[in-house]
């Protein structure tokens, strides 16, 4: 190989490189602003609800306020729109549950706030709504919410607000959530099988080792 095709390939690996350390740093730094939504929505959902009460009318005002406002100050800052609903479906979800109100309601609310805010805005309905889905996913399953039920009510929310749109944002709402319906599906069957923990069953076969055995005369041994 000449010297002048060594220095070519040296270039392309070290452009190569380049490349690869641009990409995990702005990687790095999506990661760090949606952290950053999730943190500053859940603080505000959780101060809210806590000062004004937990009544149903609250919450869901509350949820539509933070939605509206939060996706709003996005779209100003130019960050994804599509990326950064996940993160304030997820925040709100976490603030909800940190004062012990209604999850599911507030997943159901967040999504009609959501699809109603693309439809307004011409965004696509579909992905807005499948981030806004999976934000609230995620969020159930790390306070340890019943996934099932909260997922169910978010895509329910979001197929009743659509319909408020047009017969084809129903269509597209509903194509998007059916692969997100069968994940859930997939979430609670994987939950229902999960194997008995290791302290569990030892506690079980000490009960079960303490327990006298008993013969055919019935007494004890």
């Amino acid at each position: 190989m000449t010297e002048e095709r060594v220095a070519h390939a040296a270039s392309i690996e070290d452009a190569a490189r380049l490349l690869q350390d641009g990409i995990i740093q702005s990687l790095s730094g999506l990661s760090k602003i949606e952290s950053d939504i999730v943190l500053l929505v859940r603080k505000t959902v959780s101060d809210t609800l806590h000062t004004g009460g937990s009544a149903a009318g609250e919450l869901v005002k509350v949820v539509h306020h933070v939605v509206m406002g939060t996706i709003g100050a996005v779209e100003q800052a130019g960050t994804g729109l599509t990326m950064s609903v996940k993160s304030v479906a997820k925040g709100i979800v976490m603030g909800v549950h940190d004062v012990g109100d209604d999850v599911v309601l507030a997943s159901a609310e967040i999504l009609r706030s959501v699809v109603n805010h693309a439809g307004a805005v011409g965004a696509d309905i579909g992905a807005m709504a499948k981030r806004a889905v999976d934000g609230v996913i995620e969020a159930t399953a790390e306070i340890g919410g019943d996934v099932g039920k909260v997922g169910k009510r978010a895509i329910a929310g979001a197929i009743d607000e659509a319909g408020n749109i047009s017969k084809m944002a129903v269509a597209t709402v509903t194509e998007v959530l059916n692969g997100v319906a069968g994940s859930i599906r997939q979430i609670r069957q994987t939950a229902v099988r999960l194997p008995v923990k290791p302290v569990a069953a030892a506690n079980h076969r000490a009960r079960s080792a303490k327990k006298p055995q008993v013969r055919g005369s019935g007494k004890a041994l």
